[in-house]
């Protein structure tokens, strides 16, 4: 296992899921929102933000895209590939775009953008950690979990080098991985 420490325990992580689903469902315009969760890293987090919406009496109609802009490295490309589209019609829907990680900002303006252009008639993002000292795109989430220091996170479907995704909990690797790899960038 790669080497971290804890940021985020699974209680806290939990209480704020709930908080997240109250601010979500006060601000939506009807109760059956489209959720579109970006794989692989929100996988959980959708999950446990469609049943908070469950418990407040929001139905949401659920989908995932696939997209990616890492390379071998953990450094992003900037350069954003769609590898599973959204298949539902949006146009006029209420749609909620949800992530990992806002991170450089390259793969949510670009998902957003896609997303707008399919004219649903109400767009907002919620991402469950915000790492805004990286940003290289001015944009910013409508729901943000938990801002996060300049590190690179794993647990709670977040993982580096396909480790760490099922750990119950959010963590910052240290500098280096075992095999000497700078992960924090």
């Amino acid at each position: 296992m790669l080497a971290h420490r804890m940021l985020f325990d699974e209680p806290t992580i939990a209480a704020r899921v709930q908080e997240l689903a109250r601010m979500i469902a006060r601000d939506l315009p009807e109760p059956t929102p489209v959720l579109i969760g970006l794989l692989t890293g929100s996988f959980i987090f959708l999950a446990d933000l469609v049943r908070a919406l469950a418990r407040l009496e929001i139905e949401p109609e659920v989908d995932l895209m696939a997209v990616s802009h890492y390379g071998p490295l953990v450094a992003s490309s900037g350069l954003v590939q769609i590898h599973k589209d959204s298949a539902l019609d949006l146009h006029g829907r209420v749609v909620l775009l949800v992530d990992d990680i806002l991170d450089s900002g390259h793969t949510l303006s670009m998902v957003r953008a896609h997303l707008a252009a399919r004219n649903p008639r109400w767009l907002r993002s919620c991402v469950l950690l915000d790492k805004p000292g990286r940003r290289q795109v001015a944009i910013s989430a409508d729901y943000v979990g938990f801002e996060v220091p300049d590190a690179w996170m794993i647990g709670y479907g977040l993982d580096a080098y396909g480790q760490g995704r099922g750990l119950p909990y959010v963590a910052a690797l240290h500098a280096a991985d075992p095999a000497g790899k700078d992960v924090t960038t």
